[in-house]
């Protein structure tokens, strides 16, 4: 709890001080959203279940502390929610609400505390994780009241620590003040780290990736598509106000879009019917990489692909060869039914999934005797990527990611045990002495998943049996 002696002491006497205080704060809170989000209507809070899930995904990911620093105690049990949702924008909505909320999680704890809903009230642990996420939303819309729409299905848990966090408005705006006033902020996105306040003006910068699916539809049709739904194709996307788009120079089915159009994107069919799909341009490169390799008909093995959509996108891209993809790891049985049923409805024909680990399928494999590339996406901390959220949804990666985003970087144990895995499959690809490249690809900033990694490999490579002679790019930079 924190101690009041050097703090604001809140009374009916200089509730109108707090409430000028808590309105400075919230404007400059405002500004600064605002600059760190352009293009981004008022905020009118979440539908029921949006908040539901949000709490259910902060609960798995928020910070654990030693009992002596634990100010709120959390249920071990998740909220019970009628079905998991499979809209995409509101399981979106979901984790960036989540990822918002753990970002904050010791200031909305220390808000809780000092506005003395905590220790006050009597509020059953499994609903802190709900408190958390609304509270974070709360401030953020400036402790106005949230829009409901009429059909929207209402949950009686949220409706009541809705009814709490009304009650409590006064108090926990000046907690926000007060909280502000302690760590001499504009805002409470001053009070984080800065490698964390650095990762949040990237992701708010940088554009969105998304490429063509041929097999469906040509880029000229895409295009003239979204010239009927008021967008301009452009050189580069540097006027983020205008619904604009752009060729990338790299990869020529992959179109660029400012950032803050995400959910207006959402609603075209393009993207519904698997004609324009998201994906982080790492992931584009690498497949076309792999495609710049290839001969007509060569296969091609890929090896820990989170997305699914990578692999169509690396089957798009080879249609025309007699190439097969084969891809390893997909132990779940029941996962192959929906994986052929969305394979085929992206039109994808040449993808054939081994439910072996990378690690026990031997080089010498009589169905892997034509691969000439293996394309391997190890599993790593991921701080370079743009945006968690998305990288999370569209590569259906670890939500623990999250975590270590919040707290600006990944433990060196952690990042240890990653480096190691990496290293161990990155020395099973050169014992397939048919293969011609091995196309590596983190989404990592930390050399220890990268160059240090590689070249270990290649150590590896010069004491063994004389296999591909492979080339550490590194030196070529």
């Amino acid at each position: 709890m924190l101690n009041s002696t050097n703090e604001l002491q809140f009374s009916s006497e200089n509730t109108e001080e707090i409430s000028k205080l808590a309105s400075l704060a919230l404007s400059d809170d405002a500004t600064s959203s605002e600059k760190n989000s352009p293009g981004l209507l008022e905020k009118t809070g979440y539908p029921d279940s949006v908040y539901v899930m949000a709490a259910n995904i902060f609960q798995g990911i928020r910070i654990e502390k030693s009992p002596e620093k634990v100010l709120i105690k959390y249920g071990n049990e998740p909220l019970r929610s009628s079905s998991e949702s499979e809209d995409e924008s509101l399981q979106r909505l979901s984790y960036e609400l989540a990822f918002s909320a753990l970002k904050y999680q010791d200031i909305l704890e220390t808000i809780l505390i000092d506005s003395y809903i905590f220790p006050s009230t009597t509020i059953p642990d499994h609903l802190s994780s709900l408190i958390i996420v609304m509270l974070y939303d709360f401030q953020d819309r400036k402790f106005q009241a949230r829009f409901l729409s009429d059909n929207e299905e209402s949950v009686a848990e949220v409706q009541e620590v809705e009814n709490l966090l009304n009650s409590f408005k006064t108090k926990l705006a000046a907690a926000l003040a007060r909280c502000r006033i302690k760590h001499d902020a504009l805002s409470i996105y001053n009070i984080l780290p800065e490698t964390v306040r650095n990762q949040e003006l990237r992701a708010s910068t940088l554009p969105l990736y998304a490429w063509i699916n041929t097999c469906k539809i040509s880029p000229e049709e895409v295009f003239h598509s979204l010239k009927k739904k008021g967008y301009n194709k452009v050189k580069s996307v540097l006027h983020i106000d205008d619904k604009i788009f752009a060729v990338d120079q790299h990869c020529y089915d992959v179109l660029i879009f400012p950032s803050h159009l995400k959910n207006d994107l959402l609603n075209i069919d393009l993207f519904k019917d698997y004609k324009l799909i998201f994906q982080d341009k790492s992931r584009s490169l690498a497949v076309h990489s792999v495609k710049a390799l290839l001969n007509m008909d060569d296969d091609i093995l890929m090896v820990n692909t989170g997305s699914w959509y990578t692999v169509a996108h690396m089957s798009i891209l080879t249609n025309n060869n007699t190439s097969k993809i084969f891809v390893c790891g997909v132990q779940s049985q029941a996962k192959h039914p929906d994986l052929k049923n969305l394979f085929t409805k992206m039109g994808c024909k040449n993808i054939e999934i081994l439910h072996e680990t990378f690690l026990n399928i031997e080089s010498k494999d009589i169905r892997l005797q034509k691969v000439k590339v293996i394309l391997l996406l190890p599993r790593c901390s991921g701080l370079g990527v743009s945006n968690p959220v998305e990288f999370i949804l569209n590569e259906h990666e670890d939500t623990g990611l999250l975590k270590d985003f919040s707290q600006g970087g990944t433990s060196e144990d952690k990042l240890h045990v990653l480096a190691q895995q990496q290293y161990e499959q990155l020395t099973h690809a050169m014992k397939f002495t048919k293969a011609q490249a091995v196309v590596y690809c983190t989404c990592s900033v930390y050399p220890e998943e990268n160059e240090a990694v590689v070249k270990k490999a290649l150590e590896f490579q010069d004491h063994g049996i004389k296999v591909q002679p492979y080339r550490n790019p590194y030196d070529a930079v």
